[in-house]
């Protein structure tokens, strides 16, 4: 029994529960207590170990309705149709003895037996379930069984005709028993795998091709990327609180004691939190990755000193008070829509943008302010307002400048990359989420 409580708790963690050994621990001590006779107090007993949060126990509920559900062989069903109380040949085999009878416990105690005999949870990928499905029906005895068919097909009596015509039909119907049980399992112990590889492919997938069905799996992709920039970069200010030995100042130091390190000191390196102001281009061409960069950028708040953010498409608008009045995930979706914000949403014009700055913002811009401008610098053929670029570079501490364009278009037809590229401190692709994080973290 001890092997299920492992089996179910690798299927809460592939879920996303996260399970300590404490935890594994205490839920064995509590299936002493409890067993497994009671269903509902054996549900009850384990949420109380091992989901902790509202969405825990939400996906604990679903594990243990898929792990301890035995409705592949139905009560009401008989296996062969055949009358229970026909007098069975003898040199059957346990499996032809089963499916005769209709024993249903024994077979789905069997099916299970041999599931974990065979280590149905080391499942990973999809290919893999027709093998298991053969392996569980070989433990269970499938040559013997076809041997039983054989050799009654072969009897001239009507009573083996109708056995063996029962063992045909019951074996059609424990195969598919059986893949659904391995499909189950399929889904249990493989949902990490499955979420791992959707993750890797929305990751490298180009922002502008995710569909809305994949969004809201990017936003906890985000939300992973986040705490982990946030766990690196406050670590690194904790190392700058405590410092490191600075050998030389040290020796230096315990000159006068002879030898003995009595004065330890400090390297002492500051790592300022960078104050942003962003610039985007909302143009229906790199609509998508300024939601995401947007939603990533704002999901650091705690990392940096202040956020400013601008948008524009002919004309250029302030939105910080959006995510000062709204949610981060909220205020990109206004942002988005062009709710309530008095934006054109035309031809982009990335010179009068420019222009639109220098009047009304240009003192936002400090020798501490890391400037980034996000879009593929398509001009529509307006002035580009080169000058006006290189004062805000001259201005802020460093211009970076994002493209979600491949460096191959940058300069092609309507393209001013050419032109504002000298200008930039920094020049960066930028069109999936590996590539945001990589940004961010250098900008952080």
């Amino acid at each position: 029994m001890e092997q299920v409580l492992a089996n179910f708790i690798v299927a809460l963690r592939n879920a996303g529960v996260r399970v300590s050994v404490s935890e594994s621990i205490d839920a064995a001590n509590t299936l002493d207590i409890m067993g497994y006779k009671d269903k509902v107090l054996l549900r009850t007993s384990l949420a109380a170990t091992l989901a902790k949060t509202l969405n825990e126990k939400e996906i604990f509920n679903t594990c243990f309705d898929l792990f301890f559900s035995f409705d592949d062989f139905p009560e009401d069903h008989n296996g062969s149709n055949l009358d229970c109380e026909m007098e069975e040949q003898e040199g059957l085999s346990p499996l032809s003895l089963m499916i005769l009878s209709g024993d249903q416990t024994s077979l789905a105690t069997s099916m299970i037996r041999a599931g974990h005999a065979l280590e149905l949870s080391n499942m990973q990928y999809f290919t893999q379930k027709n093998p298991y499905v053969r392996r569980i029906m070989n433990y269970m005895g499938l040559e013997e069984l076809d041997n039983d068919i054989s050799r009654l097909s072969q009897d001239g009596s009507a009573l083996s005709q109708q056995q063996a015509q029962g063992l045909r039909d019951g074996r059609g119907l424990l195969t598919e028993y059986v893949r659904t049980y391995v499909d189950r399992n399929y889904e249990l112990y493989t949902r990490a795998t499955q979420n791992n590889i959707l993750e890797r492919h929305l990751m490298n997938m180009k922002l502008s091709h995710i569909e809305e069905r994949n969004v809201h799996d990017m936003h906890m992709i985000i939300k992973k990327m986040v705490k982990r920039l946030k766990d690196l970069h406050s670590r690194r200010k904790r190392n700058f609180r405590r410092g490191q030995l600075d050998f030389k100042k040290t020796l230096r130091k315990n000159i006068t004691y002879g030898g003995p390190l009595f004065e330890l000191m400090w390297k002492k390196r500051k790592i300022d939190r960078p104050n942003v102001v962003v610039i985007c281009d909302v143009s229906r061409s790199v609509r998508m990755v300024v939601r995401f960069f947007l939603l990533f950028l704002y999901s650091l708040n705690e990392l940096i000193v202040k956020i400013r953010s601008f948008i524009f498409c002919n004309n250029l608008i302030e939105v910080s008070s959006v995510f000062d009045d709204h949610p981060v995930e909220e205020a990109v979706e206004i942002l988005q829509k062009g709710i309530g914000l008095d934006i054109g949403l035309s031809r982009t014009n990335y010179g009068q943008a420019f222009c639109d700055f220098q009047e009304n913002w240009i003192n936002a811009i400090t020798n501490k302010t890391t400037v980034i401008i996000l879009g593929d610098a398509r001009n529509n053929f307006y002035e580009p307002e080169t000058d006006l670029l290189r004062n805000i570079h001259d201005k802020a501490k460093r211009l970076i400048w994002l493209n979600p364009e491949g460096p191959t278009f940058w300069g092609t037809g309507d393209s001013e990359m050419q032109r504002y590229g000298p200008l930039c401190d920094l020049i960066r692709e930028c069109n999936t989420l590996n590539h945001l994080e990589r940004i961010v973290d250098d900008i952080l």
